[in-house]
């Protein structure tokens, strides 16, 4: 991973030395990017700006690059996995150093846009074709690796992230609240049809994924070459053999990109979630490395849905060091911690998730200083049916697809909004999905491949964006095998009558690598990061920080004319605070909110180099030895219970009644909140211990008095109090 930025004119006129302060800016605001190396070339009408992070040849690969003509020079960030099997293609000599990325120079000779049509890796590339006087920008397939621009008539600016353009006076900073309102992802909004990466600025672009773009330096001519799309259903990919033959043909190009991934000049490491994802990355990467250290979220959710724990299994299993990185329950980031990560991300899909792995990455760094790559689980779920037994709603498959068509017509309903109510409005609607198609004039198609390239798309927005800077915040390259093209391909490829038997709960994955990990992690269900089991932790620790300091990142994201036009105040300061009583999956969407504010904010007073801010101290680990017999101090260390002392006095909160219901076999009793029953309670000694809650006893007297243990009811004691149905009482 490394940093590029610069600057060209587009009207052929050569850049004045004024230039060269504007590349320094550029170098220094992309610097936590490449801590290793920077350069900085003006010559004629281009400037380069290049910071860089070795993994491979750091000896000899220092760029920017230059073909042994003189004719092109190249500046790249990320990684060209099959590198050497190109120079071995090329011309004795056209390779002159260690650097994986030189081989663009000779293919682009070559090949011009066709270079990168046998290039695997993942990569944001700006070469500077001085022969033909043009500047051409590509990246990789999955825009795995960022590279934005903004241009006028004149000049256009470049770099690997937003901030970095944003040294340029020319260059507008202002959020682009339409864009980003509508944006699908910003409110998973339940449909299919296709919706383009947005920068979340206004006049800020990106270089779509999988494209090449040549500029002409002499008047700003702009070509776009696309040297890879999203496959459609098939498109030639052979599928032909045996269900058992495509399981190898998809667990030996598995194997190979990570080989691709695990191979670096330096020290990798991996994120391991204990699912299956990352837990078969680890399995095959331990064939080529022997020192890799595997790092783990042990937070109140990932104790809950047994992430912490299976990832200290696998880990266990293949012989490799596991660090458990402790988030407890009064973990709450700051404002000021918070801004940074936000201005780190540039995106206001910033959340929970970002939060995790930011500071995983800085424990990574401070626990093992020469760890420079990250090898990562991400985006199986979205090609291979990671996501189908949710949406399946309890089903099977055919319950899936019927979710993706229900899909498909909300997003064709978007066309044309006065059919909607046939469905919204009745609860057995009478018009059939084809309605919508036909009224449209468009045919009605397999939902699947939509689904696919909205994965695609959603891999672009969030993914591989948040991935990028999470991992670069600390000076770490994020490798994600699963993003090799020719896995996708084979995936997307899979027939329609085969995809319940390969593709339901990614059964293509899993029967890949059976026999590498152990059973119960192959066959382990899917569990969300940090949803379910022990979300509240999250949930809370998200709204006490918007509640903060009097509810200082509201003020603040509010302080833009623009911001005050779009949010309304009262309620969102209404909002929070009731987040802060009742934390609840909300406060994802209301933080979303608050971090357009915030970034329209910082857009406009700029923030200082993020190499020059702390990020304060790194979190720590805890070793666990025994899951079972450190159980209770593993809870009170990460906060997901208090002490249960016999001393401790408990309450129904307020809004929570326990009730009953006569029947023909006896009484049923339930717990209510707020008026609506929630929970039945069908455990005697359960029901017998919430009975005698008067909030005046202490625990020690109630149990005594059930004729009861602790270990009787502790899971539910623990439970309850997590999820505010019990209280600590005020007597």
């Amino acid at each position: 991973m490394c940093g590029l930025a610069g600057v060209a004119r587009i009207d052929g006129a050569d850049l004045t030395p004024d230039a060269d302060s504007l590349l320094s800016r550029m170098a220094d605001i992309i610097s936590h990017r490449g801590p290793d190396d920077r350069e900085l070339l003006r010559r004629g009408p281009m400037g380069l700006a290049f910071t860089r992070l070795s993994l491979v040849g750091p000896d000899d690969g220092a760029q920017p690059l230059v073909s042994g003509d003189g004719d092109l020079v190249l500046i790249a960030n990320g990684e060209v996995y099959n590198h050497r099997e190109l120079a071995a293609a090329l011309p004795a000599g056209a390779v002159r150093t260690a650097s994986d990325c030189e081989v663009l120079l000779p293919l682009y000779a070559k090949h011009g846009v066709d270079f990168l049509d046998t290039v695997r890796g993942m990569f944001g590339i700006v070469i500077w074709d001085r022969r033909n006087g043009q500047l051409v920008l590509a990246r990789d397939r999955f825009g795995v690796k960022p590279l934005y621009y903004h241009r006028n008539a004149e000049r256009i600016v470049f770099g690997s992230e937003i901030k970095a353009l944003f040294s340029d006076a020319a260059t507008p900073r202002r959020v682009d609240w339409g864009a980003a309102l509508t944006q699908p992802m910003m409110t998973a909004a339940p449909h299919l049809k296709e919706a383009e990466p947005v920068t979340w600025f206004e006049d800020i672009h990106l270089v779509p994924a999988g494209t090449v773009v040549r500029i002409d330096l002499a008047d700003g001519r702009t070509t776009t070459h696309r040297y890879w799309d999203f496959p459609g259903d098939g498109d030639g990919v052979d599928v032909s053999g045996s269900d058992e033959e495509l399981v190898e043909r998809y667990g030996a190009l598995l194997a190979d990109s990570v080989a691709d991934c695990a191979t670096a000049d330096s020290e990798l490491g991996l994120f391991l979630s204990g699912g299956i994802d990352s837990a078969s990355v680890a399995a095959l990467a331990t064939r080529h490395t022997d020192s890799l250290h595997t790092f783990t979220v042990l937070s109140g959710a990932t104790y809950r849905n047994g992430d912490a724990r299976n990832g200290a299994l696998v880990s266990d299993f293949l012989g490799l060091p596991n660090h458990q990185v402790v988030f407890d329950a009064d973990r709450v980031p700051g404002v000021e911690e918070w801004k940074r990560l936000l201005w780190l991300s540039e995106t206001p899909e910033c959340g929970p998730e970002q939060f995790y792995k930011h500071e995983l990455h800085r424990y990574a760094k401070t626990a093992r200083p020469e760890l420079r790559g990250m090898l990562l689980g991400s985006a199986s779920d979205e090609f291979n049916g990671g996501y189908s037994p949710d949406l399946a709603g309890g089903g099977d498959w055919h319950d899936f697809e019927a979710h993706l068509r229900d899909m498909t017509r909300r997003g064709a309903l978007l066309d044309a909004p006065a059919l909607a109510a046939w469905w919204e409005q009745t609860p057995y609607p009478v018009l059939r999905d084809d309605a919508v198609h036909h009224h449209l004039g468009i045919a009605a198609q397999d939902p699947y491949p939509q689904y696919l390239r909205r994965q695609w798309h959603k891999i672009q927005q969030y993914n591989c964006w948040h991935e990028d800077r999470t991992a670069a915040g600390s000076g770490i390259e994020a490798r994600v095998p699963f993003l090799d093209h020719r896995l996708v391909e084979l995936s997307a490829a899979i027939p329609a009558e085969r995809r319940a038997r390969l593709l339901w709960d990614k059964q293509i994955l899993r029967s890949a690598v059976s026999g590498l990990l152990p059973e119960q992690i192959v066959r382990r269900e899917k569990v969300p990061f940090f949803y379910g089991p022990g979300d509240v932790h999250t949930f809370r620790a998200f709204s006490r920080m918007l509640a903060q300091d009097g509810g200082a990142l509201i003020d603040e994201a509010l302080s833009t004319e623009e911001a005050r036009r779009h949010l309304d105040a009262d309620k969102l300061r209404a909002m929070v605070a009731h987040l802060a009583e009742k934390p609840s999956i909300d406060v994802q969407l209301v933080l979303r909110l608050v971090n357009l504010g915030l970034l329209a904010r910082m857009a406009e007073d700029v923030p200082a180099p993020l190499v020059t801010t702390g990020a304060g101290p790194a979190p720590q680990s805890l070793k666990v030895t025994d899951w079972d017999a450190e159980s209770i101090a593993v809870e009170e260390r990460i906060g997901v219970a208090p002490v249960l002392d016999g001393d401790l006095v408990v309450e129904l909160a307020p809004e929570v009644l326990l009730l009953s219901s006569p029947g023909k076999d006896g009484e049923s009793w339930f717990l209510a909140v707020d008026g609506v029953i929630e929970y039945v309670v069908d455990e005697k000694p359960w029901l017998a211990f919430l009975g005698a809650l008067d909030g005046v006893r202490t625990l020690s007297g109630v149990l005594g008095d059930c004729g009861l243990e602790l270990s009787d009811i502790r899971e539910e004691l623990v439970a309850s109090l997590e999820h505010g149905l019990l209280r600590r009482s005020a007597a």
